[in-house]
């Protein structure tokens, strides 16, 4: 089980509500209400910011883009974990432990 930032893969990921998403050009961009900075998510940034749209365990989203993408899970697992950290490190998702 890999853990980054005590998020593991059982552990839920959702949207923290307050944020402006629009999608420019095949790119998802946020804008923070509450701080006022612009995120650019990327396009497969943006697929997973929808995807945790509604409450999701990383298992589940890891699954879901497993069954997108032409990668491996253990390769899947890593980025994912990496940027819902970053995620979290903003403030922009919350995260229960499994």
């Amino acid at each position: 089980m890999k853990i980054l930032n005590n998020i593991t893969i059982d552990s839920t990921i959702s949207q923290v509500p307050g944020n402006v998403v629009s999608n420019m050009n095949g790119e998802v961009v946020m804008l923070n209400i509450d701080n006022g900075k612009y995120y650019n998510l990327g396009e497969i940034g943006g697929i997973i910011w929808k995807k945790i749209g509604s409450s999701i365990t990383l298992h589940k989203l890891v699954s879901d883009l497993l069954e997108e993408f032409d990668i491996s899970k253990n390769e899947c697992e890593q980025h994912v974990l990496e940027f819902i950290g970053s995620l979290q490190a903003e403030n922009l998702v919350t995260v229960k432990q499994g």
